[in-house]
């Protein structure tokens, strides 16, 4: 009888860990989240949260996704599939907070100003938060998070080519934004 020979964890298809994880081995689940975490928390930042905010919701993310292993049926990788669960519950968690910030008084809306470090940064958050939300979401999955418009299509549950005309109608968005002068320059006085 020749030795059971055990493959590690990291040579393993997302759908054999996930079929794993569904059994409740920890280990595979583990490695599930070592795979997608860090593409989920670039999404978001990408999408507009803080890192405080996409740290909390990419932990969310990984929680809700492996409880619900079993629904994941490997048509895109698991981190897509991640990623579709953190877009829903970030954009849910927008919801709220504009819901609150209707019922808030004026001054609260104002809310304190975080320091940015680099305005070039600053900037592609201002210009990605004028985009729609399906345009920002299709944008920052395909340019911030590396993902085609094939595996965005199916982590949004989207036609490809409503994908796509989101991506290109989004990009010549941020292209004028980007280009645009800002207000309050020398160029107003």
């Amino acid at each position: 009888m020749a030795p059971l020979q055990i493959r590690p964890l990291a040579a393993l298809s997302d759908l054999s860990l996930a079929r794993m994880a569904g059994r409740g081995e920890r280990d595979a689940s583990e490695e599930l989240v070592r795979r997608a975490a860090g593409v989920v928390g670039d999404l978001l930042r990408r999408m507009g949260a803080g890192d405080a905010t996409a740290d909390d919701i990419t932990q969310d993310a990984m929680v809700t996704a492996l409880r619900s292993v079993a629904g994941y049926r490997g048509e895109a990788s698991f981190a897509t599939w991640s990623m579709k669960i953190a877009a829903r519950l970030y954009l849910r968690r927008r919801a709220k907070e504009a819901r609150y910030l209707l019922m808030a008084e004026p001054e609260e809306r104002a809310g304190p100003s975080a320091e940015i470090a680099s305005n070039a940064r600053l900037d592609l958050d201002r210009a990605l938060a004028q985009l729609s939300e399906p345009e920002r979401l299709c944008v920052s999955m395909c340019h911030g998070a590396g993902l085609t418009q094939e595996e965005i299509a199916i982590a949004l549950s989207m036609p490809l080519g409503t994908v796509k005309s989101h991506v290109t109608r989004g990009l010549k968005k941020l292209r004028v934004l980007m280009i645009a002068e800002p207000a309050g320059s020398d160029a107003d006085e």
